[in-house]
């Protein structure tokens, strides 16, 4: 018979020896790392005109620096990825009676035919304290980064761009009020 005491140290390395082979294999048995992907660039491609200006109701605003990022292959050129539209949006509320709050927007791609791009995910939210509340003669800039078609990279491939603003307007209204008051007695 072995005694308790001997037993609970076998019982312990034996658990220390499972843990470390555990831990050995796991290692080994991961899958590939970026480290063994070809290296990649980043190419911009920049949108003309460089300034859009847009007005939704009494909200208007500038779609500044649009440009294309593509991560490519270095050396094949092969595109690896979405291409990805970074812009620059900056919404100014010419209201002189109404509060916004912006919740949202979408962007979508329109082909020389008048059809949108098929392409997913192009919404984004307004973050932030400013964006809460828009009183009137505010402003807000907010960088966008949505997916960006590839068939739209192509020679005479974009003909436009729509951008949904997604707001709350709230009454804005500033108000006085009389109080009757006299001294006492």
């Amino acid at each position: 018979m072995i005694p308790q005491r001997m037993r609970d140290t076998w019982l312990w390395w034996g658990a220390a020896i499972f843990f470390l082979a555990f831990a050995l294999w796991s290692q080994t048995a991961r899958p590939t790392t970026a480290s063994s992907a070809p290296p990649t660039e980043v190419k911009k491609i920049a949108l003309m005109p460089k300034v859009i200006r847009v007005k939704a109701g009494f909200l208007t605003g500038e779609l500044q620096d649009l440009r294309i990022k593509e991560r490519v292959e270095h050396g094949s050129g092969k595109v690896v990825g979405t291409p990805m539209l970074r812009t620059k949006l900056t919404v100014t509320n010419d209201s002189t009676n109404e509060t916004a709050r912006l919740l949202g927007g979408k962007i979508e791609y329109i082909d020389p035919q008048g059809k949108q791009f098929p392409i997913t995910h192009t919404g984004f939210t307004f973050i932030g304290v400013p964006t809460n509340r828009l009183d009137p003669g505010m402003h807000t800039s907010q960088v966008i980064e949505v997916p960006f078609p590839p068939a739209a990279l192509k020679p005479h491939g974009l003909q436009d761009m729509s951008l949904q603003l997604t707001y709350l307007p709230i009454p804005y209204q500033v108000d006085t009020a009389s109080v009757p008051v006299s001294l006492g007695s």
